[in-house]
């Protein structure tokens, strides 16, 4: 996956043999993975660390850093796009300080709510979630001023049916017809019994009250599942309810997050986009980054650069066959006071065959969602030689809505999960396309890039990341200073062993049996079909 004799210079990148306004050359390397060579030191620690991006994993990473002893002198300064203009000057990043919101309001951690959840089929996530339910449990923590709210979670799927209907898979479907079938694909059944088995066991643990395994239960039927669901809807033929899982407010608790770690006094931010990667030579031989150039040819230098930045990470380094960008599809809808009282209570319905999951509301606000295999975007990298699938959103194209035909969709799946007939027909208030930077099989890469000294990847959240804001930064730490946790050295690898070779960026389809409807399909096109259905429609009325 990674060609033996890296070249000078990354995909995405500008190379330079000197940096402006940079430090003396660092020798900082990774604190395990390169023997100290006579007269440096084996623990030499970066005096300046990049973060670039400040999601769920940039935030959470600086946060962290702060409170390692390790680098208690290390400078260190988040980029990212931010609410307020952007600016060049250091007077002026000082005046907009106070003004500047971190991430931007179309990151994917910016949103109504998220599911918090240890029912996972791998079990190593799943004792990862449940340590971070713990944190999100506390009053003072991310989770506290009602930010989380522990609801229940129902994870339901349909008997004999599987995550994807490969046979009615469109042309457009480029990335499916391309995807190695040598490994049987999981089904959305079997994602959530072995999620079950999983839950069951971290509940029943020596070390936790009895009480708890009660708040796991089975639900064998879909009559159960409407009787547990308490709107008189449902969806799903098996599954259980695990009432020790909830949701949060997700823009609330970044908000937290980015106030907790300016807090800290250790942090600078920078509101800029990150157009490329600053690259020299390091022994004449190795390619090195030294930071990033900025949109407006500003370059910040670091020792040590770390890549955050969710689904626009691929417009910086190539992850050909590791991560591409999906678009993720969302529906909001505005409820009465009195439908607000009657569903505050309501467990999040998630079923694993079709993707499509509501989440309890809050503030007058139902949101219903698909977690899918997403659309892609197909564009030309900012160096203009590798195809990509990049994000479009809502701030860069503020007529963006979602195709109708999941419109459709999002609707029948409301009417069937709560057949209330007063939302059958209201309009939903706003769609949105929620990115997601999707990995093979879901796992995270948390890792130094194979080829470039002084570059840390830390990306594919896939979705299913912001559930360990309260322990994912610390993780990343320590995978930085060479103590990446046990369980997980072989997941969140770069250069990850036991995946079939993928040489195109289309390729790279999530297959952990939790994702609905079919893979590969273009956003673009899928878009122009609706507006012909549209337009086909208004002539008909003429």
């Amino acid at each position: 996956m990674s060609d033996p004799n890296p070249p000078s210079s990354p995909p995405h990148s500008s190379t330079t043999s000197s940096v402006p306004n940079s430090s003396s050359p660092s020798t900082f390397y990774p604190f395990t993975t390169t023997t100290p060579t006579k007269g440096q030191q084996k623990d030499n620690v970066p005096s300046s660390i990049l973060i670039v991006g400040s999601g769920v994993f940039g935030l959470s990473t600086a946060l962290s850093l702060t409170r390692h002893p390790r680098f208690t002198n290390t400078q260190i300064t988040i980029v990212d796009r931010s609410s307020s203009p952007s600016t060049t000057s250091s007077s002026g990043r000082e005046q907009q300080q106070q003004q500047q919101v971190f991430p931007s309001r179309d990151a994917s951690s910016i949103d109504t709510s998220r599911i918090i959840r240890a029912d996972y089929a791998d079990p190593a996530y799943a004792a990862l979630a449940a340590q971070a339910q713990e944190i999100w449990r506390l009053p003072d923590g991310p989770g506290g001023d009602g930010r989380y709210q522990e609801t229940g979670l129902m994870i339901v799927a349909d008997a004999g049916s599987s995550s994807s209907s490969s046979e009615s898979t469109p042309a457009s479907s480029v990335a499916v017809q391309a995807a190695p079938t040598t490994t049987k694909k999981k089904s959305g059944l079997d994602y959530a019994r072995s999620s079950w088995e999983n839950v069951k066991s971290l509940a029943s643990a020596a070390d936790q009250p009895s009480t708890l395994r009660d708040k796991i239960e089975e639900l064998p039927s879909a009559e159960a599942i409407r009787a547990a669901y308490g709107t008189g809807g449902g969806t799903g033929t098996w599954g259980y309810i695990n009432r020790l899982s909830g949701w949060a407010d997700a823009e609330a608790c970044m908000d937290w997050l980015y106030r907790t770690v300016q807090a800290t006094g250790r942090v600078s931010f920078v509101s800029g986009t990150a157009a490329s990667l600053v690259v020299s030579l390091y022994n004449r031989r190795t390619p090195e980054v030294r930071g990033v150039r900025l949109t407006t040819g500003e370059e910040l230098a670091a020792d040590l650069t770390v890549l955050a930045a969710g689904a626009w990470t691929s417009s910086l380094v190539d992850l050909t066959g590791r991560a591409v960008s999906t678009g993720q599809v969302l529906a909001y809808m505005d409820i009465t006071d009195e439908e607000q009282a009657r569903l505050r209570g309501v467990p999040t319905l998630l079923n694993l065959s079709t993707g499509y999951f509501i989440i309890t509301p809050a503030g007058n606000t139902l949101k219903v969602a698909r977690h899918a295999y997403g659309y892609l975007n197909p564009s030309v990298s900012p160096n203009g030689n590798k195809p990509i699938s990049a994000p479009v959103t809502h701030l860069t194209d503020p007529s963006l809505s979602i195709p109708e035909s999941d419109q459709v969709g999002l609707r029948q799946a409301l009417r069937e999960m709560i057949p209330w007939s007063d939302l059958h027909d209201r309009p939903f208030k706003s769609t949105r396309l929620c990115w997601y930077t999707d990995t093979p099989d879901g796992d995270f890469i948390i890792d130094y890039h194979s080829d470039y000294k002084g570059l840390f990847i830390a990306t594919g959240g896939s979705g299913h990341g912001f559930k360990f804001l309260p322990v994912i930064g610390d993780k990343i730490t320590d995978c930085i200073v060479g103590q990446c946790p046990e369980a997980f050295k072989g997941k969140w690898s770069f250069r990850k062993e036991g995946l079939p070779a993928a040489t195109s960026w289309d390729k790279v389809v999530t297959e952990d049996g939790s994702r609905g409807g079919d893979p590969g399909l273009l956003l673009q096109e899928e878009m122009a079909k609706s507006r012909g259905r549209i337009g086909s429609r208004t002539i008909s009325r003429l």
